[in-house]
């Protein structure tokens, strides 16, 4: 069976979105355009822009990484308006969002408000009180290597409602099948189950 790895940064892996990098060549198969936020570059801002919207091919299917990062040395207020410029391409474009967010939840919910199309928090990884409020604002949650070992992450997804799930690998150099495995069994349903739902979650966000 062939699992699809939503958020990747391998040009290797057809089944699934890869996370291009800002100012590569897209690949012949499914990737998501953004400017993350440790790559925004005040001096060429709009050159990075005119790249990520020239760049909308085909095989584009999501915009992101975008979003807010509180650790990198970005003034924040330039990453809120780069972030709000991406939601209305994606609006623009009818394009669902990959968003990167560390330590601006409340900000990236707040700013959410403005898209019109679905988005997916990707590398989930953080407390339940989190995953509720971000679930209750329509967000998607995409979970990663961490599933496998981190108790606390496997009752979160428990919890959150398979329609509202997505599984990736990022940059973690694992088999993307682990995952699906131990994802059905902390759900309690078959491999074939949790691959179905997770087509048809890819169908509604790319259809808004």
């Amino acid at each position: 069976m062939e699992f699809f790895d939503f958020h990747h940064h391998k040009k290797y892996i057809r089944n699934g979105i890869y996370n291009l990098n800002i100012e590569q060549i897209p690949p012949d198969s499914p990737y998501s355009i953004g400017i993350h936020p440790q790559d925004i570059d005040v001096t060429h801002l709009e050159q990075q822009f005119s790249w990520m919207e020239g760049t909308m091919f085909q095989n584009c299917f999501a915009i992101g990484e975008c979003g807010l990062d509180s650790l990198v040395s970005i003034d924040q207020k330039i990453q809120e308006e780069v972030f709000l410029r991406q939601i209305k391409i994606a609006n623009e474009v009818k394009k669902p969002m990959i968003i990167h967010c560390v330590r601006k939840f409340y900000e990236v919910i707040s700013l959410g408000k403005k898209a019109r199309q679905p988005m997916i928090i990707h590398g989930f990884n953080k407390k339940h009180q989190i995953a509720e409020d971000l679930l209750a604002n329509n967000f998607y949650l995409s979970f990663g290597k961490a599933v496998l070992y981190n108790l606390s992450l496997q009752d979160i997804l428990k919890n959150t409602p398979l329609n509202k799930i997505f599984l990736e690998t990022d940059n973690e150099d694992f088999n993307i099948g682990e995952l699906y495995l131990k994802v059905s069994e902390i759900k309690e349903i078959s491999l074939e189950q949790l691959n179905e739902q997770i087509l048809e979650n890819l169908h509604t966000i790319k259809n808004g």
